[in-house]
């Protein structure tokens, strides 16, 4: 999926700077799992002696390292599954690579590659481990407040998409933005990484069950019908709008469906699924229009498809979860959670998700800002205005991700030469006559 996300940002962005946008999701899965096996693990995960501060954050030792108890999972909430400790591990640490990833998006153009490493380092460390522990690993958002989230709207999504606008906020603009059109610059990349997504969004949903049962059945299909919805939703927005419909909007509307279905998916059945996917595909086409009206620089839409969408679907479990797709929801000594209001639940489950959002938004939000204030203070973290207009890959990373120089230097013949044919005839050298200007009569 994250490099799935390359190619969908990659292609989003400008030629200029494509390589470096690529380069932030791909360099996030080396750093992310070393620091995932290290302690993020054990911190997300593990039960913390102190009941206080498990609320927050889990232990500073279980897991750490090579200290992993493969016995552990069974007697944490597995016994139900059989999943061994190192695979839930594994499964975990790709959620924990692609939310840091999504977060790059807002950025793009003008972020030196350093500050990036330092600023995924911090917000993965104080921010992505406490949220994970307070909404799956037995802290204060599920077991305490009691907000469901399935597969990572809010652990995920909301949590990127708030940490995406504090960030953009303190980088500021790009040069010549709103004013200049910085449109995409390969449309077949955004497609095949919106493809790639999709594909493995059915391990991120389907997969979050841990197991194979009907709720699994129900989070797949929920995922695939909500997926279609949003992109139907999205181009009838930008049809009516704008006159056409678009292959990124109708890319960008999949990627909204699968935010918006993610933490509803095994908690909701096929139809308000479908229902949750078309609204989130029509109101993320109308949000990602907010940053002209605000004034911030979202690159490609960070806020606009995962802030947005995550609460969209995060809310969703309060209008439409029901314990007949997954029983787990009321059950007192698993989520202890209520029905959706139109499930006869009231709206206890809806302000529960409300509150359990409002937290990671703000939190993430408020870290992230400084934590880039910080970084731009020291290291820097904004680009130089020359390696900006000029290009952010060569810059940053000494190389191009397009070479339109001739092959063999020379004579207009360049397209040929890389092409390995040589070109039959010498071009004559036009006369004077041939070149001046046609005199008008009259």
């Amino acid at each position: 999926m994250t490099p799935g996300l390359a190619f969908f940002y990659g292609g989003l962005n400008r030629s200029k700077s494509v390589l470096n946008m690529m380069m932030m999701s791909f360099v996030t899965i080396g750093l992310i799992s070393v620091l995932w096996v290290l302690y993020g693990f054990s911190l997300a995960f593990g039960a913390n002696d102190n009941e206080s501060l498990n609320q927050f954050i889990g232990s500073f030792s279980q897991y750490a390292g090579s200290k992993i108890d493969p016995a552990a999972f069974w007697m944490a909430g597995g016994a139900s599954t059989g999943i061994p400790v190192y695979v839930f591990m594994a499964f975990q640490m790709m959620f924990a690579i692609i939310t840091t990833a999504l977060i790059s998006g807002a950025i793009s153009d003008r972020a030196k590659f350093a500050g990036w490493l330092v600023f995924a380092f911090g917000w993965f460390t104080l921010v992505y481990l406490p949220v994970a522990h307070m909404v799956w690993g037995g802290g204060l958002i599920g077991l305490d407040i009691k907000a469901l989230d399935f597969a990572g709207g809010t652990a995920v999504h909301i949590n990127a998409g708030a940490a995406a606008l504090g960030l953009a906020l303190v980088l500021g603009r790009r040069i010549g933005w709103p004013k200049d059109k910085m449109k995409p610059h390969n449309v077949p990349f955004v497609l095949l990484g919106a493809a790639l997504l999709w594909f493995g969004w059915f391990g991120f949903n389907a997969g979050s069950e841990l197991t194979v049962d009907s709720t699994t059945a129900i989070a797949f299909v929920n995922t695939q019908v909500a997926t279609a919805a949003a992109v139907l939703g999205w181009i009838i927005i930008e049809w009516i709008r704008d006159g056409k419909p678009t292959l990124v909007g109708a890319s960008s509307g999949a990627v909204a469906g699968l935010v918006a279905i993610t933490p509803a998916c095994g908690f909701v059945e096929p139809m308000p699924a479908t229902l949750i996917g078309l609204v989130a595909g029509a109101i993320c086409a109308l949000a990602v229009s907010l940053k002209y009206k605000l004034g911030y620089d979202d690159s490609l839409d960070v806020v606009g498809v995962h802030f947005v969408g995550g609460w969209i679907g995060s809310l969703a479990i309060g209008l439409f979860a029901t314990d007949a797709v997954n029983s787990w929801i009321t059950n007192p000594d698993i989520l202890g959670a209520s029905n959706g209001l139109f499930y006869g639940g009231g709206v206890e489950q809806l302000g529960r998700q409300a509150l359990g959002s409002g937290i990671v938004s703000i939190y993430s939000f408020a870290i992230a800002a400084a934590l880039a204030w910080i970084i731009n203070k020291t290291i820097g973290f904004r680009a130089s205005e020359s390696a900006e207009i000029d290009g952010i890959d060569v810059a940053e990373h000494a190389e191009s991700a397009y070479d339109l120089s001739p092959s063999g230097g020379g004579t207009g013949a360049g397209a040929f030469a890389m092409a390995g044919i040589a070109p039959t005839a010498k071009a004559e050298t036009p006369s004077k006559e041939d070149t001046a200007p046609a005199k008008v009569s009259g």
